[in-house]
C-alpha cells in the first residue's frame, strides 16, 4: 500500500509539472485577466513523431464548475486556433501589436481546448511527412481520440467534467466522427452533446443548395439559376472531375456566367458582409452592424496571421515551426483526402442520438458555401427517420433584444437553429447570438423564446 501511494504521489507531481510547463504566462499585447491558458503539444503517435497543437482557455470564473468544450474548425486543413480563437469566439483578437479583450468569448460560459487538427495544420506537424498526403476522416478521428485521451492525463481534474465537441464547415465530419468513436471504443469521457455550425453533412444536398441560395439573395439571375439546375448537379461534379479532369463545357460557362452576376467583390461566406481589400485599394475595413456599437474587423485573419508568425508570440505559446517556414490559417502542405467530403454524416448524427447524446446544427444564415436550406432539411429529415416529435415548433429565438434566428427542436435531443445574419463562421459575424446560442446549448435549454 506505502508502494501504490508512493507512486500515485510521483504521477500527481508529473501530472502538475506538465501542467506546469504548458501554462502560458502571457500573450504579447494581450489585456490582464484572471483567467489560465495553457498551450503546446500532445504526441499522438511516437513512432512517426506525429503531435497536436492546443491552446486552452480556463472559464472567465469558477472553472471548476463550468463543462469542458473541444472546438475544431474544418477545412479540411484549417486551424481552430487561429479561426476559432482569436477569430471567432476565443478571449482576445489581434489589432495591430496588441490583443483586444472579446467581450463574447466563449470561456465566459466553459472551459475551451482550441486543437489544431490534424497534423500539417497550424503548429501541428508530423517528422513522417508521408501522413500529409494520406491524410484523412479515419486518421484524424483516431488521432483526435488519442489527442483527449493523453490531454486528460496531463489535466486529469477535467477528466469527470461535463464534456462537449463543437466545430463548423469541415467540422461536420471532424465532430460527430470523434464523438462517434468516442461511444464506440466506450473511453471514459463524459460526452453530453455536440454541435456543428454550416457543417458539411450530406455533400450532395449541401452543395446542390447553393444556386437556390444565390438566386434567393438576388446574387444571379433567373435565368442564370435555371441553367445551374438544368446543367450542373454537385453529386456529379467530383466525379466528373476525377473522370475527365474537369467538368462539362455547359456545366463549366453557366458558373462561369454565375461567378461574373456575383462579381469577385462578395465573400461567399457571408453574401452581406464587405470583403478585406489589399492595402492597395483600402485599409482595413470595417460593417457596422444593426447594433451600432458592435464593429466586425472584416481583417481579422489577416491580423491573426501577422500575429502568430512573431516569433515571440511562437514563445510564449511554446509553439514551433516544423516542417513549415511560417504559420498559415489555411495548411500549405497537408493533401487530404478529398473523396472524404463525399462521406455523408448524417447518418453518424443519427446513431448519436441513438446513443443518447444530444446534438445541435445550426446555420449562420449568411451563408453560401453551405447554406441553412441543405442542413435544415437534413436535419429535419433525419428527424423523421428517427420518429422525433417536435417538442419546440419552429419559431424565431431572441438575443441581444433582437430576432437572434430560427430554431426547431426533435425529442428534446436533436436541435436545428439559425443564426440571422450570421456568416459561414457565425461567431465572427453574430457574436452576441452566437453566445446566447452556445450558453443555451450547454445548459441544455431551449433558445429564448421572449425578449
Amino acid at each position: 500500500m506505502r508502494f501504490q501511494a508512493v507512486i500515485l504521489i510521483q504521477i500527481l507531481i508529473t501530472w502538475n509539472s506538465i501542467s506546469e510547463a504548458a501554462k502560458i504566462t502571457s500573450l504579447p499585447g494581450q489585456p490582464k485577466v484572471s483567467f489560465q491558458q495553457f498551450s503546446g503539444y500532445i504526441t499522438v503517435d511516437e513512432s512517426q513523431k506525429r503531435s497536436l497543437f492546443y491552446y486552452f482557455v480556463e472559464a472567465e470564473t469558477n472553472p471548476a464548475s463550468k463543462p469542458l468544450v473541444l472546438w475544431l474548425n474544418g477545412g479540411p486543413g484549417c486551424s481552430s486556433v487561429g479561426a476559432g480563437a482569436f477569430c471567432e469566439h476565443g478571449p482576445f483578437k489581434p489589432s495591430g501589436n496588441i490583443l483586444l479583450k472579446n467581450g463574447y468569448s466563449w470561456n465566459k460560459g466553459a472551459n475551451m481546448i482550441y486543437l489544431e487538427s490534424p497534423a500539417g495544420v497550424g503548429f501541428s506537424y508530423s517528422k513522417n511527412k508521408s501522413y500529409y498526403i494520406e491524410a484523412n476522416d479515419e486518421k484524424t478521428a483516431k488521432d483526435n481520440l488519442e489527442f483527449l485521451r493523453r490531454w486528460l492525463l496531463e489535466f486529469p481534474e477535467y477528466k469527470t467534467r461535463d464534456f462537449f465537441i463543437l466545430g463548423e464547415s469541415y467540422g461536420g465530419h471532424y465532430v460527430p466522427q470523434l464523438a462517434q468513436l468516442i461511444v464506440e471504443s466506450k473511453v471514459n469521457f463524459n460526452l453530453k452533446g455536440i454541435a456543428i455550425g454550416n457543417p458539411l453533412l450530406e455533400f450532395n444536398t449541401d452543395f446542390n443548395s447553393r444556386s437556390e441560395f444565390f438566386w434567393s439573395h438576388g446574387l444571379i439571375s433567373d435565368s442564370t439559376y435555371e441553367s445551374t439546375t438544368l446543367a450542373c448537379n454537385y453529386s456529379t461534379y467530383r466525379r466528373q472531375v476525377e473522370i475527365s479532369g474537369s467538368v462539362s463545357p455547359v456545366c463549366s460557362q453557366v458558373w462561369r456566367t454565375a461567378s461574373r452576376e456575383i462579381s469577385k467583390f462578395i465573400d461567399a461566406y457571408d453574401v452581406t458582409l464587405d470583403i478585406c481589400l489589399s492595402s492597395v485599394f483600402a485599409q482595413a475595413h470595417k460593417l457596422n452592424q444593426l447594433q451600432e456599437t458592435v464593429k466586425i474587423d472584416v481583417c481579422v485573419e489577416d491580423e491573426t496571421t501577422k500575429y502568430l508568425n512573431r516569433k515571440d508570440v511562437q514563445k510564449a505559446f511554446h509553439a514551433q515551426l516544423i516542417g513549415v517556414t511560417e504559420w498559415t490559417i489555411c495548411s500549405d502542405v497537408l493533401k487530404y483526402d478529398l473523396q472524404n467530403l463525399e462521406i455523408p454524416t448524417i447518418n453518424v448524427l443519427g446513431a448519436l442520438v441513438k446513443s443518447g447524446i444530444r446534438v445541435l446544427v445550426y446555420s449562420g444564415d449568411q451563408d453560401s458555401v453551405i447554406p441553412l436550406t441543405g442542413s435544415r432539411a437534413l436535419v429535419n429529415g433525419l428527424a423523421k427517420d428517427l420518429g422525433l416529435n417536435t417538442t419546440v415548433p419552429y419559431g424565431a429565438w431572441f438575443g441581444g433584444r433582437q430576432v437572434g434566428g430560427w430554431t426547431q427542436v426533435y425529442g428534446d435531443i436533436l436541435s436545428y437553429a439559425t443564426i440571422r445574419g450570421a456568416a459561414h463562421e457565425a461567431p465572427f459575424s453574430q457574436p452576441e447570438r452566437s453566445l446566447v446560442l452556445f450558453n443555451s446549448f450547454l445548459a441544455g435549454k431551449p433558445l429564448p423564446e421572449v425578449l
